[in-house]
Parts: C-alpha cells; structure tokens; sequence
C-alpha cells in the first residue's frame, strides 16, 4: 500500500514546507513501464517517495510466536536540490521496528530518521540496501539481512527469498484510485525463510520464521477524499500467498481495492476493485490514543474468504516522532472455513485522523 507519505515525513523535520516542493518535477508513475531486476531491487531517488517494508513471524526457542516489522523510507524533499551541502535535506532516510509480544501484551517499538549525508543515512541503487546509522537492510541475491537495534529490543534477521517477485497490479503498476494518475510501482516477495537472533530484555537467543517483503516508490499523493487504507500481506501454510489492500473515505466506505495471489503451481492472479472485500467483524480501543480500530476481518477475495485476527490486540504503533502518525500494524492469524490456514501482517491507518497526504 501507498503508506506513510511525503507530507506526512514532513511532519517530523521542522522547515520542510510543502509548498518548497511543490515546484519540483518528479517523475511520473505509468503503466507500460516494465521492472526489471536486479535493479528495481535497488532505489529509486527521482521518485517522492519509496519504501521497503518487511514484516513476519518468529518463532522462539519455546515454540511461542512473536511478530516483526521493520520499514524503511526514502523521501525526496524538493528541498534544496541545487544546493551542494550535505547539510542540504535533499533525500531523508526514515524508519521504524516493531516485535509484537504477547508476553508484554503491545508492540516493542522503535524509530530513526535522518537526511541522506555525513554517513548517517543512505540509500544504495541496484539492490535494496538502506540505512539509518546502526538499522540497516541489505541484499545480496535472494537473501536480506535485517539489522535493528532498539531501546528494549533488537534483531538480526536473515531473509532467504524462493521464487520470484509478485508484481502487484498490472505487471508492477499498481493502481490506488479510478484515476491512474494515483498509483505505484510495487512488488512482494512472500513466503520468505528467517533465521537470525532477537534479543528482549537483554537476552539473546535465536529464532527462526515466516517474512513478507515489500518495495514500493511513486510520486503521486493519495486521491484527497481518502482517509486511509487496510492492507494484509499473507503467508499461508501450503505455500501460497495472498496481498490486499483497500482505500476508504471519512465514513468507511472503499474507494478502491486489489489483490494478488500466487498459488502453488499456477500463474499469479490479480483481482479488481469489486473482487476484495474487508468487513470488520470486532474491535479494539487504545487505551492511549482512544482510537478503535478493527482488529478481527472477514476477507472475501473473489470466491474465496479468510478470518484474521490479531495476534494481540493491542498493536498500536505511535510514529509521530518520525513519520507522523497513529496506526495499527501488527501480526494476524489467518483461518479459513474455521481451520488455520496460515500467518499474516495487517495494517490499519486513519483510524484516528485523517492521514494527511495532501
């Protein structure tokens, strides 16, 4: 999904005025346009904006489940761009981690920022590799590693990826609104292998797991009358793998909606708008933010439906020191006709207020 977006980066650096930027020509996302790979792995600087977002469950020595999330943003500023200063804040670099533990009952989580200079962070074309100071993700062929270190936890995470990208949408483009103006350039890779280290609470111990990955970058904002999205990215047990996403306005109801599915054994399918279908069937109120939001689904992609419920309820993510939001975002367990089917991350936005993206 088209999450976190410029103006919303723009929040947390004080001076960084929307109106600078808006005289910047940034490139245009259009359908036709093939990704090519490797170096679409890589970023894409021209763009406004560009994320890659993993996420996955771990599994402890004690066989008990905990979630993971880490996202990294590259945002292009317009600011400053015929300036030659490193302190010239042309590209910013910004993320966030999360464990979801049931143990604590809410997220552990974290977050740095930065502009693109003076070694503290950056970005790499060619493959994906990004960084803020010690946070880092970085490829090497078909495995990433995940590095993060956070006040009261940290990971290193190796993610070995089987097959090839999904490029959601219609061979990558993919669309957010009836206007194609509004849309990005996205692929997945489900189904990724983990093995790495956590360490909670000062103790280290090793961990192994299911990821999602997602790459991301566009230039347009989000159409206006959006007050924010739903987005699940599943890894099911017989291997197969299911991303939707959907737009909704200030009284709930969808803008726009899409699916992908890779099946074992058969060519990636694509759904339109009318084929996907979120229905909220149970709630949850932060205690901090006094926001509700929606923590069991019904998810109906065309003839088939899904369950998910949260891991714990209490997933709430409060990045307002970095990218200038309250969400949810946190691990679900995915059932189908009453049966576990398999494990997935949902995330949940404007819930609260609107997310300003223009």
């Amino acid at each position: 999904m088209q999450r976190r977006h410029f103006l919303i980066a723009l929040a947390a650096w004080p001076g960084l005025l929307p109106s600078q930027a808006a005289a910047v020509s940034f490139p245009p996302v259009e359908a036709g346009r093939a990704l090519i790979f490797p170096d679409d792995y890589g970023a894409h600087p021209d763009f406004r904006t560009e994320w890659w977002y993993a996420t996955g469950w771990l599994k402890r020595g004690d066989a008990q489940a905990l979630g993971f999330q880490i996202t990294f943003f590259r945002v292009r500023t317009g600011i400053g761009e015929d300036n030659p200063s490193n302190f010239s804040p042309r590209q910013l670099v910004l993320a966030h981690a999360a464990i979801a533990d049931p143990a604590l009952g809410r997220l552990r989580h974290s977050e740095r920022a930065a502009r693109v200079g003076f070694g503290r962070a950056g970005f790499a074309k060619g493959r994906s590799d990004v960084w803020v100071d010690d946070w880092r993700l970085t490829q090497q062929g078909d495995n990433y590693q995940a590095s993060v270190r956070g006040e009261d936890f940290s990971y290193d995470l190796t993610l070995r990826a089987k097959g090839t990208p999904i490029l959601n949408g219609l061979q990558g483009f993919s669309r957010k609104a009836a206007d194609p103006r509004h849309a990005s350039y996205y692929y997945s890779r489900p189904q990724l292998d983990v093995q790495g280290s956590l360490t909670l609470a000062g103790k280290r111990e090793v961990v192994s797991g299911k990821a999602w990955l997602d790459h991301e970058w566009s230039s347009e904002l989000l159409p206006s009358g959006a007050q924010g999205w739903d987005w699940v990215g599943i890894n099911f047990s017989d291997g197969s793998a299911l991303m939707a996403f959907r737009l909704r306005d200030a009284s709930g109801n969808p803008l726009w909606a899409a699916a992908s599915l890779r099946s074992t054994g058969k060519i990636d399918q694509f759904f339109a708008p009318d084929a996907v279908e979120f229905v909220p069937l149970r709630s949850w109120r932060s205690p901090r933010s006094g926001i509700e939001y929606p923590v069991e689904w019904r998810l109906r992609v065309a003839d088939q439906e899904w369950q998910l419920q949260a891991l714990i309820d209490d997933q709430e993510l409060d990045s307002r020191r970095s990218v200038g939001a309250i969400y949810w975002e946190g691990a679900v367990r995915v059932s189908q006709n009453g049966q576990p089917s398999g494990d997935g991350y949902l995330e949940l936005t404007g819930y609260g207020d609107k997310i300003r993206v223009g």
